[in-house]
C-alpha cells in the first residue's frame, strides 16, 4: 500500500515536472507569438469589425472566439479553432504559415497558450505586410565607423563596400569639361561660360575643384536652382486652383524667401521651424511671417458649398492636405493616410493623424500684412558689428570733408526755387505758380496751417502745366501725436490714379511713424530710423526722385532710411497729372487720408541735391557724397569698404518696394477642440484629441503637454520643435535623401516622400545614416552637405556605360558610374536664354506672367502667350506659377502640376519635345538671338562662330567631323537654323 502511495506521489511529481518543463520551454508570447499573430492574423482579426467576429488581439477575444467557437483551448491545441484552420491551410487565406511558424504556434498551444501583453500592439513589430515600431527609418540615427583608415571620403568607402560585394568598382574620373558642366548645372541650373570652362580646365591645382564648388555654392543662382526643388515638394502655386483658380498676387514672397534662405545657408532646422511657425517664433520678423507660406502653398477650393456638412468635409480635406504636406516633407511619412482608419502599412493610428491635425487646425490662408523688414535674429549681431566697422572706417574721412567745407564756405547752399508752393496763409493757393488748391471734405485752414481730419479732408490742384519726370516732394508736417495708417502727405499723380509718387506716413508700432514714397505702385518705406510722433512737433520731409530712377528720403534735411533704385522714374504728363495734399491716392481709387497739420508743401520739377534739401529744411548739410568719400579713401580702404558693404547687403533685408506690403501666408485662427472622426466623417465625432505629434512613434517627445483647447500659436510652436529635433531620426534622413536624389538622379530610398513600409529599404542604409549624422554635426548646413557629396569620387565619376556592370546593376543603384540626366524643363528654357545672351538675371520680386488672364463667370482662366521683352526673359523660377497657367514648352518637358507635391520629377521622351524644340516661337526667337550673339562675339568667320556655338551649348569644341558638317550647314541654310539645331542636340539637353 505504501509502495502504491509512493508510486502515485512520484507520478504526480513527474507530471508536474513535465508541465513545469514544458512551460519553461514554451515560446515567449511577446517576443515570438505576438509578432506572429500581428503579422499574420490581426489585419483581419482585431478591432470592432473583426472578420468572423474573431478578435485575436486580446486574450478575452481569443478565448471567446468568433462565429465558429473558441479560437484557443489551452493544452488542447487540436480542439482550438485557430490551430484547425492553420493546420488545414485555410488561414491565413492567401499565404499559409511556413512550417517553422506552424511548429512555433503548436508548441505555444501545447504548452498552455500563456498570454502576454494584452492587447497585442499590432504596430510593435514589422512584418512582411507592414512596418512596426522597429522599422528601420524610425530607429535612432547611427553614424557607421569608417571601413578603412585611408583618406578616402567616407561616402566612397561605404559605396565601394557594396560595389566590391558584386565585384564592381567606380568608373574613372570624368573629363574636366564634363565635370564643370555637371557641377554648374547641378548647383545653379545654368551652364558654365566658355571662359569658366577654360579657366577650370587649365588649372591643374588640387584645390581647383574645391574652389569651383565654393564659388558655385556662393552664387545667387544656387538658391534659385535649389529653391525650385523645394517648391516642387511644397506644391507651391500662385493661384488657388479648383473652379475659380483666383490669383494670389503676393504668393511670390514665399518663393523669394526660400531662395534667400538657401543662399544664406539658413540651418535646415531653422528653415523647417520658420515654415511651420515663423510668425509665432519671430512675430516681428517680416521674413519669418513670409516663411509660413509653406503651409498654404497648395491648392484651395474657394467655392464654399451652402450646406454646413459639406463645408466641414471641405475643411477636413484642406487639413488633410496640410497634414500630408508636413508629414511627407519633413518626416517622409504618409501620415494623411490615417485620416479614415489606422494606417495600413505604417505604425500610425487614426488618433495620431487627428493629434497632428489638431496641432495644425488653426491654419487658415489669405493675405497678411507684413511687419517692417528687420534683420533675422541669427544675423542681428553680425549686422551691428559690420555697421560699426564701416562707420569707424568712414568717420574720420567724413569729419575731414565737413571741416574743409566749413573753411571753404562750401556748405552755404541756397534753398532752391520750387515749382509750386502751398503755405496755407489763409487759403490753399499756390504762392509760386498757378496750381491753386481746392479744399475737399473736412479740410480747413486754421492759423496758417492746413488741418486734415484723416477721414475725408484733402486738397487737390488743377492739372500740371508742364510734364515732370525728375522731381522732389517736400512737406513740413505735424501728426499731432496721432497714429497713422499709410496716409498721404503730398502726392503727384495721374488724373486717373494709375500712377503716383508720394510721401506716405504709416504706423510701424504704437506711437511711432515713418515716411515713404510710392513709385509705379511700389511702396518704399524709409524704415530703420523711427521717430516718436510728439504732439505739435513739425517735421520736414523730402523725397527726391531722380530721372535715372534713384529715390532718396530726407528727414529734417538729413538722409533718412534706405535709398532705392528703380528701372526708371515716373513721367507725369502735362494736363493729365495733378497734386494732392493729405491723400495718398486720389479719385477714382482714392484712399488713405491723413490726420495732420501741414505748415507748407512744395513740389520741385527736378531732383534736389542733399545740400539743397538741407537748405530747404533750414539746416546745414552734413551729407557727404559717394564721390567725395571715395576720393579721400586709400585704395586699401576703398576695398575694405566695398567688402563691408557687400557683407551687409547679403544679410540686410531688401526694402519692400511693392505697393501692397502683404504676403500670402497663414492667417491663424484659434481652432475648436478637435475630435477623432470615425471614418473621417465630420458628422461622427469620436473622443477629443490633444495637439501632439505621432504618439505611436515617440510617446514622450511627441506629447506636447498641451490641452485640447491650447492656444493656436503654442500648437505650431511645439510641432515645429518636435519635427526639427535632433532626436527625430526621420527629419535628418528625409532631407539628406532628397539632396542625394537631386545630385545623383535617384535617392538612397527611391521614394523621398515615403520612408515607411511602402517606400521600402534604402540601397545603402549605412551611407544614409552617415549623411544624416554629418548633417546634424555640421549644424544643419545644406551647403556643407552639398560640398561633402559633390567632392566624393562617386560624384566625379565618368558616365560612360560598362557592359559588365550593366549586367549586374542595370539601374546603377550601386553607383558604379554617374548617371546621365536630361535637363529639367526650367533648365532647358533658362539655358536657351543664357546661350542666346538674353537671360535677364534680375532676382526676386513679383512674378512675370507668360499668359493672358481672362476672367469669365467668376473663374480665372490663363491663356498662354509667348511674350517678348526683358521682363519675360528672367529665370523660369520667377514666372507666375498659376495652377491653370500652363506653359506649353515647360509642360512638354515634364514640368509638374503645382496642384500636387512632386518629390521626384518624371523624365519622359516624346515626339512633342522634338516638335516644341523645333517649332515653338520661343525656340525660334532664341535661335535668332543666338545667331546674333555669335555674329557679335565671334565675328564674321563661320569657323569661329561654330566653335563658339559648340562651346556655349556643349561646353566643348566641335570635332573635326562636326566642324565640317556645321560649316557646310551654315553656308547652305544660315546661322539661325544652325543655332536651332544645336538647341535640339543631346549635347545641349543632357548632362553627363
Amino acid at each position: 500500500m505504501r509502495a502504491w502511495f509512493l508510486l502515485l506521489i512520484g507520478c504526480a511529481w513527474f507530471v508536474r515536472a513535465a508541465t513545469l518543463l514544458s512551460a519553461a520551454d514554451a515560446p515567449d508570447f511577446d517576443r515570438q507569438i505576438a509578432p506572429l499573430l500581428a503579422g499574420r492574423c490581426l489585419d483581419c482579426h482585431s478591432g470592432s469589425e473583426s472578420k468572423g467576429g474573431l478578435d485575436l488581439s486580446t486574450l478575452q477575444g481569443a478565448t471567446k472566439g468568433g462565429e465558429s467557437g473558441p479560437a484557443i483551448v489551452p493544452r488542447k491545441f487540436s480542439e482550438s479553432q485557430l490551430w484547425q484552420r492553420v493546420a488545414a491551410g485555410d488561414m491565413p487565406p492567401k499565404k499559409p504559415l511556413p512550417e517553422n511558424e506552424r511548429k512555433l504556434l503548436q508548441a505555444w498551444l501545447e504548452a498552455g497558450a500563456k498570454w502576454g501583453s494584452d492587447p497585442i500592439d499590432p504596430y510593435r513589430f514589422s512584418t512582411g505586410a507592414r512596418a512596426g515600431y522597429d522599422w528601420w527609418s524610425l530607429q535612432p540615427v547611427k553614424s557607421p565607423a569608417p571601413s578603412s583608415t585611408t583618406d578616402e571620403n567616407a561616402i566612397d568607402q561605404l559605396l565601394l563596400a557594396k560595389l566590391r560585394e558584386k565585384q564592381l568598382s567606380f568608373s574613372p574620373p570624368a573629363d574636366r569639361r564634363i565635370l564643370i558642366r555637371r557641377l554648374t548645372y547641378d548647383l545653379t541650373g545654368l551652364p558654365p561660360t566658355p571662359a569658366e570652362i577654360e579657366a577650370f580646365v587649365k588649372d591643374p591645382s588640387d584645390s581647383a575643384y574645391e574652389e569651383l564648388v565654393q564659388r558655385l555654392l556662393a552664387s545667387p543662382h544656387y538658391g534659385e536652382r535649389w529653391a525650385r526643388h523645394w517648391l516642387d515638394v511644397a506644391h507651391f502655386g500662385e493661384s488657388d486652383g479648383f473652379e475659380f483658380d483666383k490669383m494670389r498676387p503676393n504668393a511670390w514672397r514665399y518663393r523669394d524667401w526660400v531662395i534667400d534662405a538657401l543662399n544664406r545657408d539658413l540651418p535646415y532646422d531653422q528653415f523647417a521651424k520658420l515654415q511651420i511657425a515663423g510668425d509665432v517664433l519671430a512675430p516681428t520678423d517680416q521674413q519669418a511671417v513670409i516663411a509660413t507660406g509653406f503651409l498654404v502653398a497648395g491648392a484651395h477650393d474657394s467655392l464654399l458649398p451652402a450646406g454646413d456638412a459639406m463645408r466641414q468635409i471641405m475643411r477636413q480635406d484642406e487639413l488633410e492636405d496640410i497634414v500630408g504636406l508636413v508629414g511627407q516633407t519633413f518626416l517622409g511619412l504618409t501620415v494623411h493616410c490615417a485620416r479614415c482608419h489606422d494606417h495600413k502599412f505604417d505604425p500610425i493610428r487614426a488618433h495620431d493623424y487627428y493629434s497632428l491635425a489638431s496641432a495644425l487646425a488653426g491654419v487658415r490662408r489669405g493675405e497678411r500684412a507684413l511687419p517692417a523688414a528687420t534683420v533675422p535674429p541669427d544675423l542681428a549681431d553680425k549686422q551691428k558689428s559690420l555697421q560699426k566697422e564701416l562707420q569707424t572706417l568712414e568717420a574720420a574721412v567724413r569729419a575731414a570733408i565737413l571741416a574743409e567745407r566749413t573753411i571753404d564756405n562750401k556748405a552755404a547752399v541756397r534753398a532752391p526755387e520750387p515749382t509750386a508752393e502751398w503755405e496755407f496763409d489763409g487759403d490753399a493757393k499756390d504762392s509760386r505758380g498757378s496750381l491753386h488748391g481746392q479744399l475737399h471734405g473736412g479740410a480747413k485752414i486754421e492759423n496758417g496751417l492746413l488741418v486734415l481730419d484723416g477721414k475725408s479732408a484733402y486738397v487737390s490742384t488743377p492739372p500740371l502745366a508742364k510734364r515732370i519726370r525728375a522731381k522732389t516732394l517736400e512737406v513740413l508736417i505735424s501728426l499731432n501725436g496721432l497714429k497713422q495708417r499709410g496716409g498721404g502727405a503730398i502726392t503727384l499723380q495721374k488724373l486717373d490714379g494709375s500712377l503716383f509718387d508720394s510721401i506716405v506716413y504709416g504706423e510701424k508700432e504704437p506711437g511711432h511713424w515713418l515716411a515713404g514714397s510710392n513709385f509705379f505702385q511700389r511702396t518704399t518705406p524709409f524704415a530703420g530710423e523711427v521717430e516718436t510722433a510728439q504732439e505739435n512737433e513739425f517735421v520736414h520731409f523730402a523725397v527726391v526722385y531722380e530721372a535715372e530712377g534713384q529715390i532718396r528720403g530726407y528727414r529734417n534735411g538729413r538722409p533718412y532710411g534706405s535709398e532705392y533704385r528703380s528701372s526708371n522714374s515716373a513721367m507725369f504728363e502735362a494736363e493729365s497729372s495733378q497734386v494732392l495734399i493729405g491723400l495718398r491716392h486720389g479719385p477714382p481709387g482714392g484712399n488713405k487720408h491723413i490726420a495732420a497739420s501741414i505748415d507748407r508743401a512744395r513740389l520741385y520739377s527736378r531732383a534736389l541735391t542733399a545740400g539743397e534739401v538741407a537748405a530747404a529744411a533750414g539746416v546745414a548739410s552734413s551729407y557727404v557724397s559717394e564721390d567725395e568719400l571715395m576720393a579721400q579713401l586709400t585704395p586699401n580702404q576703398q576695398a575694405q569698404r566695398r567688402r563691408l558693404q557687400e557683407e551687409l547687403a547679403a544679410i540686410t533685408p531688401k526694402v519692400d518696394y511693392h505697393r501692397d506690403r502683404k504676403t500670402f501666408a497663414i492667417t491663424p485662427a484659434q481652432p475648436e477642440i478637435s475630435h477623432l472622426l470615425v471614418r473621417g466623417n465630420p458628422q461622427q465625432k469620436g473622443p477629443e484629441v490633444r495637439p501632439a505629434g505621432i504618439l505611436s512613434l515617440s510617446p514622450k517627445a511627441a506629447d506636447f503637454g498641451l490641452a485640447a483647447n491650447a492656444p493656436e500659436a503654442e500648437r505650431r510652436k511645439k510641432l515645429a520643435e518636435w519635427i526639427a529635433s535632433e532626436q527625430n531620426p526621420l527629419f535628418a534622413r528625409t532631407m539628406v535623401n532628397r539632396l542625394w536624389q537631386y545630385h545623383f538622379g535617384q535617392g538612397l530610398i527611391s521614394t523621398p516622400n515615403d520612408l515607411g513600409f511602402s517606400g521600402g529599404q534604402p540601397s545603402h542604409p549605412e551611407l544614409l545614416d552617415y549623411l544624416a549624422s554629418e548633417f546634424i554635426q555640421r549644424k544643419w548646413s545644406l551647403k556643407e552637405l552639398h560640398k561633402l557629396i559633390v567632392t566624393s569620387r562617386a560624384y566625379q565619376q565618368a558616365s560612360m556605360p560598362r557592359s559588365e556592370a550593366i549586367k549586374i546593376d542595370s539601374n546603377n543603384r550601386l553607383l558604379w558610374r554617374f548617371s546621365p540626366r536630361r535637363l529639367e524643363a526650367e533648365a532647358v528654357r533658362d539655358s536657351m536664354l543664357m546661350v542666346s545672351g538674353k537671360l535677364n538675371s534680375e532676382a526676386g520680386g513679383p512674378s512675370f506672367k507668360d499668359f493672358l488672364p481672362v476672367a469669365r463667370g467668376g473663374t480665372q482662366f490663363y491663356q498662354p502667350q509667348d511674350l517678348e521683352g526683358p521682363e519675360y526673359q528672367r529665370r523660369s523660377i520667377y514666372r507666375m506659377w498659376a495652377r491653370g497657367g500652363k506653359n506649353p514648352l515647360l509642360d512638354t518637358f515634364d514640368c509638374p502640376d503645382p496642384s500636387t507635391t512632386t518629390p521626384t520629377r518624371g523624365s519622359t521622351t516624346t515626339p512633342l519635345q522634338a516638335l516644341s524644340l523645333l517649332n515653338h516661337s520661343f525656340t525660334l526667337r532664341m535661335a535668332d538671338a543666338f545667331a546674333e550673339r555669335l555674329q557679335r562675339d565671334a565675328g564674321k568667320e563661320i569657323d569661329a562662330q561654330v566653335a563658339l556655338a559648340f562651346s556655349l551649348t556643349a561646353g566643348d569644341a566641335p570635332t573635326a567631323e562636326q566642324k565640317q558638317a556645321s560649316t557646310q550647314f551654315v553656308q547652305k541654310h544660315g546661322l539661325a537654323p544652325f543655332c536651332r539645331v544645336l538647341l535640339n542636340s543631346n549635347a545641349f539637353l543632357y548632362v553627363d
